[in-house]
């Protein structure tokens, strides 16, 4: 009895280890709704003039619906911050013209910029979507997506133009965009194109926002993979 005891404990001190590794591997692996079903535990909100962010943000019917028309300019973000992974969401224009708001990844700084957290935007404005936009945080593209001769004061030295502007779906039907932050490169897809990719990240962590800016638009379907 003395041996088999023995045996079994080995056999626990042994292989344990290796099925939580292996547990945690899988767990670590799985696609992860980042938008509770209901409410906003997780997430945390800054408008710019201080008005109440539920004016702005709703959480219903699995969207996230941003209230960004006559509104004062906000954001939404993680209360986590996040290094490696891919990010998933749909979103669609609720105006005739489109619109504008972005996705803000590798945020830190409260109001760096306006009320936009320091952070590197991934464009999401209507025939722009994809673009890149510094804001306190770098990345490194072809110099072909550098804007030139453009006025001292430009905003546009911020902005690194994407690589296609033809991959966006008609106002109204919903776009798929997918980003995948791994070591310093950010890639960016919409609707299965490649539209952006960078190199050489300045932020190594951060949390994830949503922008109101001047328009309504829904998101829905907003998953993070962590690697």
């Amino acid at each position: 009895m003395k041996h088999i005891k023995a045996l079994i404990y080995w056999i626990v001190i042994i292989i344990a280890p290796t099925l939580l590794f292996a547990s945690n591997q899988k767990t670590a692996n799985v696609w992860k709704p980042l938008l509770p079903g209901e409410g906003f535990e997780g997430w945390k909100f800054d408008v710019l003039d201080g008005s109440d962010p539920y004016l702005i943000y709703k959480n219903k019917d699995g969207k996230l619906i941003i209230n960004g028309k006559d509104n004062s300019p906000a954001v939404i973000q993680t209360v986590k911050e996040y290094s490696n992974y891919e990010l998933k969401f749909e979103w669609r224009w609720l105006e005739e013209e489109g619109g504008n708001s972005g996705c803000l990844i590798f945020a830190s700084t409260p109001r760096f910029l306006n009320v936009w957290p320091k952070s590197l935007e991934v464009q999401m404005h209507r025939q722009n979507a994809g673009d890149f936009i510094y804001i306190g945080e770098t990345i490194q593209v072809t110099e072909a997506q550098r804007l030139k001769d453009l006025p001292p004061d430009s905003w546009r030295h911020r902005l690194r133009i994407n690589l296609t502007d033809d991959s966006e779906n008609p106002i109204g039907e919903w776009n798929q965009g997918h980003i995948i932050a791994q070591n310093g490169e950010v890639t960016v897809y919409i609707n299965g194109d490649l539209v952006n990719k960078g190199w050489d990240m300045s932020a190594s962590k951060g949390s994830i926002c949503f922008q109101a800016e001047g328009s309504d638009v829904e998101y829905r379907n907003i998953k993070i993979l962590e690697k």
